[in-house]
């Protein structure tokens, strides 16, 4: 494969993994060069400005993860969205070119199937299906929960004591360990 420079990826289009979708809801394509904060924008102004009730990110490969990430953005500055989450195999379809074909003959190219795994996920400000496979309902206390407050939310555990709370324990605990030991025989050989 050292002689072969790849030229081209696509992937095979299929339906998405959602039955009831309404027509011309928004699908969000999240390709792994795909900057964040440009698909974000998009995607509040749909759902913020024009109205829309629901929203699909897609992505597959390298891209799952920054799927995911939008996804996780969205709930939190929106609030109270139901989601669906289907995981798949899409198939890519990539071309390879021969960078040093044989003399006398045409480059030949190679064309690879690759399965890869992919990820659908539908945001509704509506209900949906509780039953249905990969639902999460939307977290409590976040419908017109206010957006500058829901940042202390992702906390799990108590901030650890500051500098000034730790310095007094430090000083107590080295004065106690010291004087404990230089006044008292710790093997009873003197």
């Amino acid at each position: 494969m050292e002689n072969f420079r790849k030229v081209r990826t696509s992937e095979q289009e299929s339906p998405l993994p959602f039955p009831d979708l309404p027509p011309g809801v928004v699908e969000m394509k999240v390709k792994e060069g795909s900057k964040i904060r440009n698909l974000m924008s998009f995607a509040m102004a749909q759902m913020e400005l024009k109205g829309c009730r629901q929203i699909v990110f897609s992505g597959c490969g390298r891209a799952v993860t920054k799927t995911i990430t939008c996804v996780e953005i969205m709930k939190r500055k929106l609030g109270g969205l139901h989601q669906v989450t289907k995981v798949r195999y899409k198939t890519l379809l990539e071309v390879w070119e021969n960078q040093d074909p044989p003399p006398g003959s045409a480059a030949q190219n190679l064309t690879v199937h690759k399965n890869v795994p992919s990820i659908c996920i539908l945001l509704s400000r509506d209900p949906l299906d509780p039953n249905q496979t990969g639902y999460q309902p939307p977290e409590p206390g976040e419908v017109g929960e206010d957006p500058l407050s829901s940042s202390a939310k992702g906390l799990k555990r108590p901030l650890p004591p500051s500098h000034e709370e730790l310095l007094p324990r430090k000083l107590q605990a080295a004065g106690a360990s010291s004087s404990g030991t230089r006044d008292s025989p710790t093997d009873g050989h003197h």
